[in-house]
């Protein structure tokens, strides 16, 4: 993080905002599908290792990448504009 990105996080945490965002993202990952979409992934990762104990470490090294690389970009871009948006108000304040 840059010095700057981390003003930025730290003014979302002290205003609130930062969980207004985050629901504003679970919401759409949601709407797109990719909550269902991670879900199989780590169920194909359970039913790769059937037999073995499948820790959540293991779950989160091998999806992780994956469930990142599934995020529409149109929901990306929304939740960055709205950020970019809402961090310039706040600086004009």
């Amino acid at each position: 993080m840059t010095v700057n990105s981390t003003i930025a996080h730290q003014r979302l945490i002290l205003s609130g905002d930062r969980e207004r965002f985050k629901e504003l993202l679970r919401r759409r990952l949601i709407e797109c599908g990719w909550r269902d979409q991670v879900r199989m992934l780590c169920r194909e990762v359970v039913k790769e290792n059937e037999g073995n104990n499948v820790t959540f470490d293991l779950l989160l090294t091998r999806v992780t990448p994956q469930a990142r690389a599934l995020v529409p970009d149109s929901v990306k871009k929304e939740l960055l504009l709205k950020l970019k948006t809402h961090l310039l108000t706040q600086k004009d304040q």
